[in-house]
């Protein structure tokens, strides 16, 4: 899951979002400008699926689009694994998928052999569906002060985000909306959720589908392309 203004995204989405230091802060806006994300784009992020009910209607609002909305998807590898067909679709859409976690837990919670340990299952899992991960976005985008050299270890970039739409709160499409709407700007990065996660205060996702068309509506009306990471 993914909560915070420039990078929590599993765990402290979910609740601690708000308290992420100056110093975590400046990294995460590295992270974003180092995306690859065009400067008339935005990009729509999905952590802690797939879900078998909600990531297929996303889907189906992201294909809708003119021309054809992409994004990137950063599943709980055993989801990813126990879903090989909705993988399939998600991929043959032309969509991105990074890591996420095998085990959704702040890195700040743990030491750095679990990481690598973590992060070694999540990749031999996502193999599994014809994943090969690049970017990574760790849970709750909480980092460890190895969390980097992790990365570097598996040859990931880890990526946050510019705007958090905190729907993991269960709060309406419209206001979701109105809370990041001002940060829908040219190469932004949304932070929203395809599946339930830890900590997670709703039932189900219709509310982020709904808030994709409303995003997909004003990215439209800017004139901005709604691709995914590089």
């Amino acid at each position: 899951m993914g909560r915070g203004k420039w990078g929590l995204t599993c765990a402290s989405r979910w609740g601690s979002t708000a308290h992420r230091d100056d110093a975590s802060r400046s990294r995460l806006r590295a992270r974003v400008r180092g995306s690859g994300l065009s400067v008339n784009a935005i990009a729509l992020t999905f952590d802690d699926g797939p879900d078998p009910e909600w990531t297929p209607h996303l889907l189906d609002v992201l294909a809708e689009q003119i021309p054809p909305a992409r994004a990137t998807f950063f599943p709980i590898a055993p989801r990813a694994a126990a879903h090989p067909r909705l993988m399939a679709r998600i991929i043959k859409a032309g969509h991105a998928v990074g890591l996420h976690c095998d085990e959704h837990v702040r890195h700040s919670t743990r030491d750095p052999d679990w990481a690598r340990a973590d992060t070694r299952r999540a990749l031999e899992r996502l193999a599994t569906v014809g994943v090969a991960p690049r970017l990574w976005r760790t849970p709750w985008g909480d980092e460890a002060p190895w969390t980097g050299a992790v990365a570097g270890d598996y040859g990931l970039r880890i990526v946050g985000w510019t705007a958090d739409t905190q729907d993991w709160r269960g709060d309406t499409a419209q206001t979701m909306f109105e809370a990041v709407r001002a940060r829908l700007r040219p190469g932004a990065i949304v932070l929203a959720h395809d599946g339930i996660g830890p900590g997670a205060r709703r039932a189900d996702a219709r509310e982020t589908v709904g808030l994709v068309r409303l995003v997909a509506r004003h990215a439209s009306a800017l004139g901005l392309r709604m691709t995914s990471l590089t």
